[in-house]
């Protein structure tokens, strides 16, 4: 605990920062708002939150209709310049290697109506192609309900559930907290180390790592 909130509190210096950097041009920006922790979050070892939302075909798909399956949860913003250096090909790589490892991958976007990142209808049930994406489903949060239940903060933001319905991994998607694509080469991967113990029976050596990123669009940061 002390850990985590030691790195907390580094975050949030740099997440004042962040907000003050000029807005143009964010693609050049070369470090992440990384999010404060909130308490009560849940956390690794804990029992993932249930939710059911809808998918981009329209179908309703629950966290329990995939008990006994290890679930990967990914928050996404496709116009989040960490979100596109990520979908260059390592994310969908990433996928790809858990779903055809058994996984479930949900990809959720949390982005309320009419800020960054929003898609319903045609251009929900294109998304998947438009990026080569590999999840499972892709999920939509458009009141941030299930996003703030879970205590994602930024684009990408990741979760990992067990079949038990624990989660095993809380946080940022790797070591490098920025928006350049060159830093995915040696990055260390903290979704496909913490599948790879749990593939394996081990505890999940990294469970939580501080989240970076875009800020999630939930509705209350609509200007009114």
């Amino acid at each position: 605990m002390f850990r985590l909130l030691t790195a907390a509190s580094a975050s949030l210096l740099l997440l004042a920062a962040c907000q003050q950097q000029p807005a143009a041009s964010p693609e050049r920006s070369e470090t992440a708002a990384v999010a404060p922790e909130a308490t009560e979050a849940p956390a690794p070892g804990e029992t993932a939150p249930a939710f059911t939302l809808v998918d981009a075909e329209g179908q309703q798909r629950s966290l329990a209709d995939f008990r006994g399956k290890t679930v990967v949860l990914e928050w996404t913003n496709e116009g989040c310049p960490f979100v596109k250096k990520h979908y260059t090909g390592a994310m969908q790589a990433l996928q790809r290697e858990a779903v055809a490892d058994g996984v479930v991958w949900l990809t959720i976007i949390s982005s309320a109506p009419g800020t960054q990142g929003f898609v319903e209808g045609e251009e929900a049930q294109a998304w998947k192609a438009k990026h080569q994406a590999a999840f499972t489903h892709l999920l939509l949060d458009p009141t941030g309900e299930v996003g703030k239940r879970y205590d994602a903060k930024t684009t990408p933001d990741m979760r990992i559930i067990d079949p038990e319905g624990r989660l095993i991994f809380v946080g940022g998607i790797d070591d490098r907290p920025t928006n350049k694509v060159e830093d995915l080469d040696g990055a260390n991967n903290f979704v496909r180390a913490a599948l790879a113990d749990a593939k394996a029976g081990r505890a999940v050596q990294t469970a939580y790592a501080a989240p970076y990123g875009c800020a999630i669009k939930y509705p209350e940061t609509v200007e009114g």
